[in-house]
């Protein structure tokens, strides 16, 4: 398995009190995002992901779990509709090495347009494989939408095509839950963001709603590591699921909190880990 323990990191953010949205991009690519790795080797793994597939990838961020398709052969399409920042440094990632094999097969990435979901060129052949690795079941209202952008690029894929969907697994098996509850505390005044544990359906749901048909599931650990605590802070802030919190108080105060409930976490050598459980859903379109 991907060793999920990343090296210190220079510190971006600006110190004022505000979310950077460039620096945060650039803590979830240097940090946070690595940190899912071993699900997405299981899915790619499972589904022998190689120079048949052609994957879009749905909320890609800054692009590693296409990068590591396309070393298998895989096309790869990935939209990024929601952080124009992870969408710049995924094709920082990504698009250097199009030139170096057929056009055919060359990365596409994009917001989406105005639709959110034309990520195809005319004539193109359908996709076979579609991954939303951004995981839910974690906030309130997290899968708001899921279901309704599969159904849109349905038409987009190929007959009985594989869909994948990523969820937290039981908070016990969590330990970054107890870190999570921190944005449920300071968010409440927003009324916004708050933390939930995951529940057993929470994938079966979006891919019902989908109109998908359930093909299998598994169980993968991922433990956050970390190598010191102001490493740990900058990534789980990177995922966006402090944002309210931070705009209930401020980041200074979001920022001690999150330092104090990853005590228990950090270990004598300073740095933190945090074994995690999630699950992932393989569903098909009709």
């Amino acid at each position: 398995m991907t060793p999920t323990l990343v090296r210190r990191h220079l510190f971006h953010a600006d110190p004022t009190p505000r979310v950077d949205l460039c620096a945060r991009a650039r803590d979830w690519s240097e940090i946070q995002e690595r940190m899912l790795v071993p699900v997405y080797e299981a899915v790619y793994e499972r589904l022998e992901v190689g120079s048949g597939t052609r994957l879009l990838g749905l909320d890609c961020g800054t692009g590693l779990a296409l990068l590591m398709a396309a070393s298998r052969g895989a096309a790869v399409t990935g939209v990024e509709p929601a952080e124009p920042e992870r969408l710049a440094l995924a094709r920082d990632r990504l698009l250097p090495a199009a030139g170096e094999g057929p056009a055919s097969r060359a990365p596409r990435l994009t917001d989406g347009g105005d639709d959110g979901v034309s990520v195809s060129e005319p004539g193109d052949p359908p996709y076979n494989l579609v991954t939303a690795f951004q995981p839910i079941g974690c906030t309130a209202g997290d899968s708001t939408g899921l279901s309704t952008l599969l159904e849109r690029v349905a038409p987009l894929t190929a007959r009985h095509a594989a869909v994948v969907l990523v969820g937290w697994g039981p908070p016990e098996r969590c330990a970054s839950s107890a870190v999570l509850r921190v944005a449920t505390k300071l968010s409440d005044p927003c009324g916004t963001g708050s933390w939930r544990p995951a529940l057993r359906d929470d994938l079966e749901d979006v891919a019902q709603r989908a109109g998908l048909r359930p093909d299998g599931s598994g169980r993968v650990a991922c433990p956050f590591g970390y190598a010191d605590a102001e490493s740990a802070v900058r990534g789980l802030l990177s995922t966006g699921l402090f944002d309210a919190a931070v705009s209930a108080t401020d980041l200074a105060q979001v920022d001690k909190e999150v330092t104090e409930a990853l005590q228990p976490y950090v270990r004598k050598d300073g740095t933190v880990w945090m074994p995690n459980v999630f699950r992932y859903l393989i569903a098909r379109t009709p």
